[in-house]
């Protein structure tokens, strides 16, 4: 007789109860906690991603700002207070994107860590200053990440978002005006910076920087135009807020129907 030829009695799985807590805002907000711990622990217990992270931001503020103000700027450094806000978008960009990318698998801290070296750039810190900035960033760092969430609920593939993502950041990031003056552009790239949302998330940053720093580029921080009217930074940031509004309804549609 061999040992199958007795019969095995398996043990019945016993049910787990699954307890889904009403919708409420207060049960959302733990809900966003809970993903927002998630991110900072996966964030800190992966250097190199730090590393990696902080080195494009500083390459663009100190290698490329230093190098073009010796040309522009008489090597007065005032170029690196201009890119300052456009770097800090590139950071929150970045990093809100690749974290709706999680999504795949299964940021507005990164803008404050950047901020914090504003004062090597000869920006005085100040609490309207900084509270002016942090918020401004959250509003950023929610519409990047409501779109690559919309993005990423319908990838399937990590590579492809990957993919996506070099596409489409990019172009999102140059055109917003990150590295340039907005005004006086040719017709054709105007236009182009006025289409792309994160031009309204780069333009009441630098308002704000040059604003505060003072000196002779206080002048170029003359906002986003329409036919020639002055676009409020309210109405930047609620054109920001309701591109995330749109990016987030569409994501949300998408996982009702999967």
């Amino acid at each position: 007789m061999s040992v199958t030829d007795f019969p095995v009695e398996l043990p019945v799985p016993v049910p787990v109860p699954v307890q889904v807590p009403e919708r409420s805002v207060r049960n959302d907000l733990r809900a966003v906690k809970i993903v927002w711990q998630r991110e900072l622990i996966r964030f800190f217990r992966d250097k190199p991603r730090i590393v990696t992270a902080l080195l494009q931001p500083m390459l663009y503020l100190f290698v490329f700002g230093t190098g073009m103000s010796s040309m522009v700027a008489g090597g007065r450094g005032d170029l690196k207070v201009f890119l300052f806000p456009g770097v800090m978008t590139m950071a929150v960009l970045f990093t809100s994107f690749f974290s709706a990318g999680s999504l795949v698998w299964d940021r507005t801290f990164q803008g404050v860590v950047v901020l914090a070296v504003a004062g090597l750039v000869g920006i005085r810190y100040t609490p309207s200053f900084v509270a002016t900035v942090i918020g401004e960033l959250v509003v950023v760092s929610f519409a990047i990440t409501a779109l690559g969430l919309a993005l990423a609920v319908r990838i399937r593939a990590i590579q492809s978002f990957m993919a996506l993502v070099q596409m489409l950041l990019m172009p999102l990031f140059f055109l917003s005006g990150a590295l340039f003056p907005v005004a006086g552009l040719p017709g054709w790239l105007a236009v182009l910076t006025r289409l792309d949302p994160l031009t309204y998330a780069v333009d009441p940053l630098r308002r704000a920087v040059l604003a505060h720093a003072g000196g002779p580029l206080a002048a170029t921080a003359r906002g986003v135009t329409w036919f020639g009217w002055t676009v409020p930074v309210p109405l930047e940031l609620a054109v920001v807020a309701l591109s995330a509004v749109a990016a987030l309804a569409i994501a949300v549609a998408q996982f009702g129907r999967d």
